[in-house]
């Protein structure tokens, strides 16, 4: 054989080799990384019972892939953006990560995106609700977008509460990403259906005191004090309001996110009768049901919305490399792209060329005392919103990678 055919196949044998060594389980591990809220004002929601529903996941799976194990990874990001992004370095650098979950806060939640997408590492977000993950922030190669967004929780409860006449509002804002993403949707979601917007102000985040932003907000006069917060600020806004006559005196309050935790820290007496959107209730259906209880069993809860998520997406991702044959992250993104999402937490679920995973809401109602049956039994389902009626639709979005 003379020299330069034998180069030839040699330079060929050795791009097949790569191309091979591609797609398959790098370092014989599928390791995920959790980087979630373990101690904070979202730890409640998230935490614990988000790691339990992705061991959960992993379990469903056999513990592996094709023979190759799966580890967990977890790590508490404090609610800071600089320590999540420095916990997914370290383990994309370091740990040889595949995909990281979580961050139940947008600003962290922006920042995973951004170091995942430098890493190429799949990252899906759960707990973070800021639709800028999908628009303006979007990193469709590498991050989805899983359980809810701002746009689906302000076309659930905004819209829905305008239809009712309620069309003066005025907001009580966490001030960070979240917050003001959050109001800044409801707001479009408002005044689109024939409502006015009379102001708003920023609450420091977290806070305990909201005697002032409550006072401002009363002065308004507005018919709707939408509160565009969550978890722990969910809960002591709520009890202040309360406190303070807001509802007896003739204005409604709208929780803009409402967790099945929230309900369970504030009690029915409080909570009843607020409108919420959710993307999950772990009565929801049958599928939910037996999910949740065996849940529970394990977790000593029934689930939010953002753990039901974590187990589903955690799923799905196994799924999607077993399918694969692969953790390059890419592969992986593409071929979730191409499977229908159906399983306890997700209908008619599907994810989108922009990274958002498309699936039906809830608009429900927080029950009376006299309604509910015991504990966790919270929720009345009011309706269901499609998918494609919750979420932006891809041609109103904003994500340029996916316009060139």
């Amino acid at each position: 054989m003379n020299k330069t055919k034998a180069t030839l196949l040699a330079s060929a044998a050795t791009v097949l080799a790569t191309t091979a060594g591609a797609q398959e389980i790098s370092d014989d591990t599928v390791k995920i990384g959790m980087i979630l809220d373990l101690s904070g004002a979202y730890s409640a929601l998230d935490g614990q019972g988000s790691i339990a529903a992705v061991e959960m996941a992993i379990e469903e799976m056999g513990g592996e892939i094709n023979g190759t194990p799966i580890e967990l990874l977890t790590a508490d990001h404090q609610n800071k953006a600089d320590i999540g992004s420095n916990l997914a370095r370290q383990w994309a650098d370091q740990e040889n990560v595949d995909m990281i979950l979580g961050g139940a806060n947008s600003g962290v939640g922006i920042a995973l995106q951004d170091i995942t997408s430098e890493k190429e590492i799949a990252y899906i977000n759960n707990g973070a609700a800021t639709a800028a993950l999908t628009n303006e922030n979007c990193a469709p190669e590498t991050g989805l977008h899983w359980t809810y967004d701002t746009d689906a929780l302000a076309n659930g409860t905004a819209v829905a509460m305008v239809k009712e006449g309620k069309e003066t509002w005025y907001f009580i804002t966490a001030d960070y990403t979240f917050g003001h993403k959050l109001e800044e949707n409801a707001a479009e979601a408002v005044t689109a259906n024939g409502g006015e917007v009379l102001g708003s102000v920023a609450a420091p985040f977290p806070t305990q005191d909201f005697s002032s932003f409550i006072l401002q907000a009363q002065a308004s006069g507005a018919q709707v004090i939408g509160l565009a917060n969550a978890g722990t600020d969910t809960q002591n806004s709520v009890k202040q309001a309360q406190e303070f006559g807001v509802v007896q005196s003739g204005q409604s309050l709208a929780s803009l996110l409402l967790f099945l935790t929230d309900v369970d820290a504030l009690g029915l007496d409080t909570a009843q009768g607020l409108t919420l959107t959710t993307g999950f209730y772990w009565d929801q259906d049958d599928a939910a049901r037996e999910w949740s209880n065996r849940f529970e069993e394990r977790h000593g809860a029934k689930p939010t919305m953002v753990q039901a998520g974590m187990y589903s997406s955690a799923l799905n991702y196994l799924k999607a490399v077993q399918e694969a044959g692969t953790d390059d992250a890419k592969t992986v993104v593409a071929q979730l792209k191409e499977m229908p999402i159906e399983d306890a937490f997700a209908r008619n679920g599907r994810v989108r060329e922009d990274g958002l995973m498309v699936h039906d809401m809830f608009l429900a109602q927080v029950k009376t005392p006299e309604e509910s049956e015991g504990r966790w039994d919270y929720y009345n389902i009011i309706r269901t919103i499609p998918g494609d009626e919750a979420f932006r639709s891809l041609e109103d979005g904003t994500c340029e990678a996916i316009k060139g």
